[in-house]
């Protein structure tokens, strides 16, 4: 499915997306998310049991890793692991699961720009695969401002080494609020308003993309 838009100023185009939901055997859930040229597969488990030291007794505990494509994790990912579980921590009803973990594991097959992002919307159909109860969906864009001030939407990784500005926002569904922001570089406070004004916009065609994925996937099913 390919999202695009004319070039006004600024701009919610977004790269061609693409989704594989439960293509893992192990995990209880699984999403495959492609976003131009950046893909991650994101796996989940649980609810399982909890070491006595991680229970929380009135809600599920929720743990995040991210694997990049090669060697060992290091800052960046640990950076990542804690927008991705800040933002499904947000959204799960985990209460509904006390004294147990939850484990979402993410592994990055290609990074070509806003990585975040794609991290966030593979976690989101993972989840959802999973069949945990969520109080909302969500989705991840990045916004890009390179020097002459122009936003890009969902920017490969060329365009982010050339922005002064990368920014990365959670959106939910319920409401278009943003759950979750991630920024780098110099921005003013209007640039940072549009961003996540162009965001929220860009979230309705994430969220469509979900309910026409899902919609597909069941109707073979049937």
């Amino acid at each position: 499915m390919e999202v695009e838009e004319s070039s006004t100023h600024p701009t919610t185009a977004l790269r061609e997306f693409g989704c594989e939901q439960n293509l893992l055997s192990r995990p209880d859930g699984s999403a495959s998310f492609v976003q131009g040229d950046t893909s991650v597969l994101a796996g989940v488990y649980g609810p399982a049991e909890v070491k006595v030291s991680k229970e929380i007794y009135d809600r599920a505990t929720m743990e995040v890793l991210i694997q990049p494509k090669v060697g060992l994790p290091g800052v960046a990912e640990r950076s990542r692991e804690q927008c991705v579980r800040e933002t499904c921590k947000a959204a799960l009803l985990s209460s509904l699961h006390p004294r147990s973990s939850l484990t979402l594991v993410l592994q990055v097959v290609h990074d070509d720009g806003a990585l975040l992002a794609c991290s966030l919307n593979a976690a989101c159909m993972a989840l959802m695969d999973a069949g945990l109860p969520m109080r909302c969906l969500f989705c991840g864009v990045t916004c890009a401002i390179d020097p002459e001030g122009h936003i890009h939407t969902d920017p490969t990784a060329a365009q982010e080494r050339e922005s002064r500005a990368v920014m990365t926002f959670a959106i939910d569904s319920a409401e278009r609020r943003v759950m979750m922001s991630s920024t780098k570089g110099s921005f003013s406070v209007s640039e940072l308003q549009q961003c996540i004004a162009v965001s929220q916009r860009a979230s309705g065609k994430i969220f469509q993309f979900y309910r026409d994925s899902v919609s597909r996937r069941y109707s073979k099913m049937l």
